[in-house]
């Protein structure tokens, strides 16, 4: 089986290939960018291209049978409309739940004809990484909402998912909600970063346009993000099993990922 991870030069799109090779899988593709940056292990045949621009694709999708499809709303119509004009019969796509922007990509798949799996990830684990300079510089957190609640993700967990979706039979028309075994406030994230580090966190809350105007770097998606968190202290986001039912595994702790990724905040 031939298999094209698109997006691979992203966070998800990159380790979908690790996840395919640990596998076992023999013919890995990869559609990236950058393919300096992307790193890639020599047995993955790299193509450039980029799905936000579908004329890029076309000799990347020659003989694939099975499509790891990066989320690009504005372009999925077109993206697997090719693919299945090339014959890939099977697609696992990241995108959102219903009335996300990201929902686009599943119904464009969906109408492909193709075989399909949805993966739609909640908050990932790697998005407290927003903290990760003012807890190294003056030992304090700054956030919007300390009480909102959500159940993060590690990324190697939803690559995880993806490579088995490509490569096993028994997913085919399923949804998959992916999130991580425990539901926490970003307090206690906090605190657990703080624990880890062994020194205790100073946590300033900020209002709604103090925290926008701090998330500068995300340009449009900085009111968005930080409307999302408020929405967060109401209506906690339940965790789902789903990780654990896939693999077999449960679904990586908060506490491991914090524990593996700790020099980020040092």
């Amino acid at each position: 089986m031939t298999i094209l991870v698109t997006g691979a030069t992203g966070n998800i799109g990159r380790l979908v290939v690790d996840a395919l090779l640990a596998a076992g899988a023999a013919d890995v593709r990869a559609l990236t960018v950058d393919p300096v940056r992307a790193a890639l292990p020599a047995s993955v045949e790299v193509f450039r291209g980029y799905v936000g621009r579908p004329a890029s694709i076309g000799p990347a999708l020659k003989g694939v049978d099975a499509l790891y499809l990066a989320p690009t709303p504005h372009t999925a119509e077109e993206v697997v409309g090719l693919a299945r004009e090339a014959g890939v019969e099977r697609i696992v796509d990241l995108s959102g739940e219903e009335g996300s922007w990201w929902y686009a990509v599943a119904e464009a798949v969906e109408r492909s004809g193709a075989e399909w799996t949805h993966l739609m990830p909640g908050d990932f684990m790697s998005n407290i990484s927003i903290w990760a300079d003012t807890i190294r510089e003056t030992g304090t957190v700054r956030d919007v909402a300390f009480r909102a609640a959500s159940a993060p993700i590690a990324l190697e967990d939803v690559a995880a998912v993806a490579a088995t979706a490509l490569l096993h039979d028994g997913h085919a028309g399923r949804s998959y909600s992916l999130t991580g075994p425990e539901t926490l406030t970003r307090e206690r994230q906090a605190r657990l970063i703080g624990e880890t580090l062994g020194r205790e966190l100073r946590l300033v809350e900020l209002t709604r346009e103090e925290a926008i105007a701090e998330l500068t770097e995300m340009g449009e998606y900085a009111e968005w993000f930080v409307d999302g968190l408020l929405e967060l202290v109401d209506t906690p986001a339940e965790a789902t099993t789903t990780v654990e039912e896939v693999l077999g595994r449960p679904g990586t702790p908060f506490s491991t990922w914090v524990r593996d990724n700790v020099d980020l905040f040092r």
